[in-house]
């Protein structure tokens, strides 16, 4: 059997174990500790709570952020309306949680029944998941035969993370090939659509920020040449948010509160608080300062250079890090980086003993929730079941340590490149 198909045929075991995993252990425990515990399940489809607020805001006039409409959201999703408890436990109070103008966004299908729309919404993401996959590889330039590409797609989409976000029909999933398209037009001398499409990402601000930041450094190191995106950014964003103003006036404020709420309610925090406590915000404000140092170096290369590629990179896998949500489906913004450490991963493993030891637990720790849900999906057919549903959260194990080893093998190919182009240049 030649190397190609036993490439292909592990992706699709490592897809199906996952897949198998949550139909077959994930959700059947989540369901029998919902019912033990006399917990509500709810739709499970973070696109419900934004589609009954774009339908309650641009059909019927009301304001999507309010009491009233959040009670509606509630009764839809769980059945029932939770207790504005910010205290309880799993008290995770359903509402419309996003800026205004996403409602523009859906206001397509706000006429449709909501199951048809759910089920369009989840391959929608899935067809955009797969073209995310192609344009992170169209970005960092790197040309793969049609079968490693295959498997690069095949595993995404079997990834614990990208599953997760499908199933949830998480906005994540439509945020970053936004981010991706708009990374790639600007590489391709296309700025003012890329300044469009980041403007349509800051339907999940959180997200965007770090690379908005990136790309604030990378245009004022040549302002005449690269303008152009950000004006088209602006301007984009501007008419998003009077077209918002028009139809709620003074949303800005219930927006924000809204999401001071929100974090109350679930308690969000970064995988460095979770992991370290009291000593993640020196962590934190160390990894940015780092980013912020490689970022300035690599200000001045073009967006279609092999560097600007690498800081779009590190730049999201600080996102991950850094940004105030641990949930899995956000991993998938570590895509390009995983791809990038993956591309340099032989020059990387050549330069020391401490990067081939950041390698190999790079890999271990990404590579783990594969196996343990391959595992776990084939004991479900011989065990019973409350015996294997017993071991469901070792797939996810290793979810906090991710976007760290992902983060700091990141820095070190960014800054190790960087560093060596600078030598270069200084003895040419």
């Amino acid at each position: 059997m030649s190397a190609k198909v036993l490439w292909i045929a592990l992706a699709i075991l490592c897809a199906a174990g996952t897949w198998l995993y949550a139909y077959r252990v994930l959700i059947p425990e989540q369901i029998a500790y919902a019912a033990a515990h006399g917990l509500p399940r709810g739709n499970f489809s973070d696109l419900y709570p934004r589609w009954v607020g774009a339908r309650e805001l641009l059909l019927r006039g009301r304001d999507p952020y309010s009491a009233e409409v959040r009670r509606e959201i509630q009764m839809g999703f769980y059945g029932r309306v939770l207790p504005p408890d910010p205290g309880q436990k799993e008290n995770y109070q359903q509402g419309f949680y996003h800026p205004v103008y996403i409602a523009f966004l859906l206001a397509p299908t706000l006429k449709l029944p909501f199951e048809s729309v759910q089920r369009g919404f989840f391959w929608l993401l899935l067809g955009l998941t797969v073209v995310g996959v192609l344009l992170w590889l169209r970005l960092l330039r790197w040309r793969l035969p049609l079968w490693e590409q295959a498997v690069m797609i095949i595993l995404t989409l079997g990834s614990l993370p990208v599953m997760q976000g499908l199933k949830l029909q998480q906005m994540t999933l439509l945020v970053i090939p936004l981010i991706a398209a708009a990374l790639v037009l600007l590489a391709g001398d296309r700025p003012v659509s890329a300044g469009i499409l980041l403007a349509l990402a800051t339907i999940k601000p959180q997200l965007v920020l770090f690379v908005l930041y990136w790309l604030t450094l990378w245009t004022m190191a040549d302002w005449r040449r690269r303008y152009r995106w950000a004006v088209s950014f602006l301007l984009s964003l501007a008419i998003l948010c009077a077209g918002s103003e028009y139809y709620l006036p003074h949303w800005i404020l219930r927006f924000w509160r809204s999401i001071h709420e929100y974090r109350s309610y679930t308690g969000e925090m970064a995988s460095t608080a979770v992991l370290i406590g009291g000593w993640s915000r020196a962590v934190e404000l160390l990894a940015f300062a780092l980013m912020t140092a490689i970022c300035w170096r690599e200000r001045r290369p073009g967006a279609s250079s092999e560097a600007f590629a690498l800081a779009a990179s590190l730049v999201l896998a600080m996102t991950v890090l850094l940004v105030p949500s641990y949930g899995p489906y956000n991993q998938a913004l570590l895509i390009p980086a995983l791809l990038m450490v993956l591309k340099e991963g032989r020059a990387m493993w050549g330069r020391s003993f401490v990067n081939r030891g950041l390698l190999i637990t790079t890999i271990c720790l990404v590579g783990w929730p594969w196996l343990a849900c391959a595992s776990l999906a084939g004991l479900s057919f011989v065990l019973p079941p409350e015996t294997v549903e017993r071991g469901w959260a070792s797939a996810f194990w290793t979810t906090l340590l991710i976007p760290v080893a992902v983060a700091a093998a990141m820095l070190v190919c960014a800054w190790q490149r960087s560093f060596a182009a600078s030598n270069r240049a200084a003895t040419s």
